[in-house]
């Protein structure tokens, strides 16, 4: 880092420290209980009523209003005691505490009536009207998380009102943070969710679509708060297995579904206290999952067989299959795929343990010690080698992440939390993982079958691996200075660190890999640092909560910039700037009835652009587009980075309101518009000598509105019900960042959009719908149904647009997921039987389209394109069966869990 960019860092430092010297909240990862205590029989209020938080080391006791606070609740499921010389013991249960969010209890106790010891029980029910919620979030618990049909919590994201496939009320992907305990686990590479959490470690998600308090940053479109579970005072476990296959009739676009393929899926939980260490306990948990996948290949081809496709007849065609020579006929062809081995070709495993240890060594300490590890090895279905499978891309990836924590309440009203966190992933991605591996042969070998003809041999060319390391520290405080004002103010300091490596693998050439100066060959190391400080305050009135708030973020990107953008290769370089905002946030509730609550909040919100586009292309290498290396697999050739990037920026306007309906039932509605600016894009340059290239830049905008309604059946009476409807425009001028550089390259060239056209995941109209029904102790049943119209595309007709972008619709989406299980005990220990089917209907929902048609199942290309056989074994008809323009077909599971 310069001196220059030193100074900077320090005097950023200092602002931040006279915006709050304590640091960032426990993001969301405790909340609050408020009460009052009043004399049943008079109405008054009772102070010095002790309340207690049962098992816990919480309490509290009343003031001389009769009202209590108690801070710093985790979130779960509590039982709170109210206990006063003269008054009967009050006990109420089944008390839910939400991360970030206040809980209201009323006590009323009986003057002493009743035989000592005895006391008064209430169970207390969920609001279907949350009054402090001044934006849009929804929390699911641990017990709803496991009623429902999903596998992943990423499953259960999807099911919230306002996202549809990871897009957060029309944003792109990558503009959600992702939060573990308030520890960010967003690859800043990719911008990706790193590391996933497994069900059975959560104790609570919220998902937060709407605005956003000042806590949470580098993020515009949403926020995923996870908060894990902890071990308790005696031990408890559970081991869960099933296993599944794919069950579809549609074995004309799937190849091998009918044969027996499991899924297999293992993992268990195991907490208590931790022995010889007193006030400890510890929660652990793993999970091995393997899924073969539904898309096969057939091995008729290995990457190291040469065939002749080039004579114009095809009965003079040479076919090498696994090594054997052949001359070419419909029959042979026919004969060669029905009697190839069938390859997997979106298969997956992944591995996931998580342990945690907590440790309270008086009522005002808590220290916890976390660590999350995670390995995934998976393949990308990719068509051309669907009779060629070894030929494709393995991919791999491991994440790690430990957490340290420190809890200190200085007394009933404040409490400061320390956070530090180690946060590793590293992904690669290649064919054979030795690059010197006799079995790479030379790239032409790609190049032996027509255009609409599966690959008959060679391999992709490419070793990719790259690795991202975050650091992070928190001290974190909160001061409930008054029953009105809860104040919190902080800061938080990122350092990362990145590192990549690409290169094409020459078998044929006198260096293997090549030299560092080639295009194909890329290694870089950078080490951004990222600074953020804010300050908010929770005024909580009797018919109003305001919930208002300023960030301020800070970042160095540690980069370098040409001098010369017509020599960018050559040039000199000069360091990138820092770059800094301000963004305010404010939310209001107002209590519009008992039942009843109005919001509205208004926030700016920013976020750094994915590195991959900081960093892309590092030594500015611009080819001419004849006669050049195959472009890396994770960019495009000709494109360059841009290290001075500013923070992409959205602006948010929301309304809303809460209503309960009777007893049991609960309504919300929100319209929402969104601003966006500065979004990533591309502008092209050239050089001296006419050569064009790609720099990214802040240049796209686009906009959405839209409008969700939710409805609520509480459980009773052995039934709940959820329905949600999300209506949304999105539009912009693009949605890929590489667009313009893409039309640039077209013949002739094609004018990038200048008017606001629908993005690529722009769906009008979504419903989700969830019903419940059984006791939920011994037996159930849970549907979910899901109905999405299409997503936009782009009319074409022989490779040429012919209307404007994304003008047209693809067909609707409509899945059905079920899940039955059947409770019993025995010997002391719970056993559950359970199935679930996903895609119940088997339907055949087109995710892709042919852009001639507007349908999966059909293009007009054999039409115009001609030929039988195009240069390859495979009919040309054959070539446009394309399974991964579908979404999967029926999967069932049946499996077991013992609770212990």
């Amino acid at each position: 880092m310069s001196r220059m960019h030193r100074s900077q860092l320090v005097r950023v430092w200092m602002i931040a420290l006279l915006v709050g010297w304590v640091a960032l909240l426990n993001a969301g990862t405790t909340g609050k209980i408020v009460g009052r205590v009043v004399d049943a029989a008079t109405g008054e209020p009772l102070p010095a009523v002790n309340i207690l938080v049962e098992n816990t080391m919480l309490g509290a006791a009343t003031d001389l209003d009769g009202t209590f606070l108690i801070l710093n609740v985790p979130p779960g499921t509590y039982t709170l005691r109210a206990t006063m010389i003269g008054y009967t013991d009050m006990v109420i249960t089944n008390v839910r505490v939400n991360a970030d969010k206040t809980t209201r209890v009323e006590f009323q106790l009986k003057e002493t009536a009743v035989e000592l010891g005895e006391a008064i029980e209430v169970v207390a029910t969920r609001p279907l009207v949350k009054k402090d919620l001044t934006s849009t979030e929804s929390v699911v618990t641990t017990e709803e998380i496991e009623a429902i049909p999903v596998e992943n919590f990423s499953d259960v994201v999807n099911l919230q009102a306002g996202v549809v496939d990871g897009h957060f009320r029309g944003g792109r992907l990558g503009e959600v943070a992702y939060l573990i305990n308030g520890v960010p686990v967003n690859d800043v590479y990719s911008g990706d969710l790193a590391l996933e959490v497994e069900n059975n470690s959560v104790q609570e998600l919220s998902v937060i679509s709407g605005t956003f308090n000042a806590e949470y940053g580098q993020a515009m479109s949403g926020v995923v708060n996870i908060v894990t579970k902890e071990g308790g005072d005696r031990f408890t476990g559970n081991v869960r297995v099933y296993t599944g296959d794919y069950l579809s009739t549609h074995d004309n676009i799937f190849w091998n579904i009918d044969r027996m393929n499991p899924i297999y899926n293992l993992e268990g939980t195991l907490s208590g206290p931790v022995p010889l260490l007193p006030h400890t306990t510890f929660f652990a948990s793993g999970r091995y999952f393997q899924d073969e996948g539904y898309i096969y290949g057939k091995r008729v081809f290995l990457p190291t067989d040469v065939s002749d496709f080039s004579k114009e007849k095809p009965e003079e065609w040479v076919v090498m299959s696994r090594g054997q020579t052949y001359t070419f006929s419909e029959a042979l062809a026919q004969r060669l795929i029905e009697e190839a081995e069938a390859v997997p070709m979106n298969n997956s495993r992944r591995f996931t343990g998580n342990l945690k240890l907590t440790f309270r060594p008086g009522s005002t300490d808590k220290i916890s010690l976390e660590g999350f590890y995670q390995r995934r090895n998976w393949r990308e279905y990719d068509h051309r080698f669907r009779l060629n499978p070894d030929g494709d891309y393995r991919r791999r990836q491991w994440s790690v992440n430990a957490s340290a924590f420190w809890n200190h309440v200085f007394s009933a009203r404040t409490f400061l939390e320390f956070r530090s966190s180690y946060f590793y992933t590293r992904y690669s991605q290649h064919v054979y993982e030795d690059p010197f591996d006799s079995r790479y042969v030379p790239a032409d070998r790609l190049q032996m079958t027509g255009a609409n003809a599966f690959l008959a041999g060679g391999q992709q060319m490419w070793h990719f691996d790259r690795s991202t390391t975050t650091q992070l520290v928190k001290l974190d405080l909160v001061s409930q200075a008054t029953n009105t004002h809860q104040f919190k103010a902080g800061v938080e300091f990122k350092r990362h660190r990145l590192w990549m490596e690409e290169f094409e693998v020459q078998p044929d050439a006198p260096q293997r890999i090549p030299p560092l100066s080639a295009f194909n060959h890329n290694r870089y190391l950078f080490h951004p640092t990222e600074l953020a400080a804010y300050v908010q305050d929770k005024m909580e009135f009797h018919d109003m909560v305001v919930n208002a708030g300023v960030r301020f973020d800070y970042f160095d990107p540690d980069g370098r910039i040409p001098l010369n953008f017509q020599q960018p290769d050559l040039s000199r370089t000069r360091e990138a700037k820092t770059s800094s905002q301000i963004s305010p946030r404010v939310g209001i509730a107002y209590s519009i009835s008992a039942n009843g609550q109005l919001h509205v909040s208004y926030g700016h919100f920013f976020q750094v652009p994915n590195f991959f586009y900081l960093y892309v292309n590092p030594e500015f290498d611009i080819f001419p587009l004849q006669g050049t290396p195959s472009p890396p697999p994770q960019s495009l050739l000709n494109t360059v980075g841009n290290a001075e990037l500013k923070p992409q920026k959205t602006v948010i306007y929301e309304i809303g309101m809460q209503q309960q309906l009777g007893e049991n039932f609960g309504l919300a509605a929100t319209a929402f518009y969104k601003d966006i600016r500065n979004l990533l894009g591309i502008e092209v340059l050239q050089t001296i000598q006419g050569r064009k290239y790609g720099r990214y830049t802040n240049r796209d905008y686009a906009f959405v509105s839209g409008l969700t309604f939710e409805f609520t059946k509480r459980y009773t009476g052995g039934v709940y019900a959820g329905v949600d409807y999300t209506f949304q425009v999105a539009k912009g001028n693009a949605s890929d960042p590489n667009t313009a550089f893409l039309d640039a390259q077209t013949d002739p060239p094609r004018e990038t959009e200048k008017q606001f056209v629908p993005l690529d995941w722009d769906r009008r109209h979504q419903i989700n719908a969830t019903l419940s029904l059984g006791d939920l102790d011994r037996y159930g049943v849970s549907i979910i149904a899901r109905y999405g119209t299409g997503f936009p595309y782009t009319p074409t007709f022989q490779n040429v647009q012919t209307a404007v972008e994304n003008s047209a619709t693809r067909p609707d989406q409509f899945t059905v997921d079920v899940y039955f299980y059947r409770n019993f005990t025995l010997a002391g220990m719970r056993y559950q039987f359970f199935l679930r089917v996903f895609n119940l209907l088997d339907r055949l929902n087109e995710v892709e389209v042919f852009t001639d048609t507007g349908r999966a199942s059909y293009t007009l290309a054999p039409l115009y394109v001609g030929g039988l056989h195009p240069r390859g074994l495979n009919a040309l008809d054959d070539y446009f069966i394309r399974p991964d323009f579908y979404s999967q077909p029926r999967r069932v599971q049946i499996g077991v869990e013992i609770e212990f």
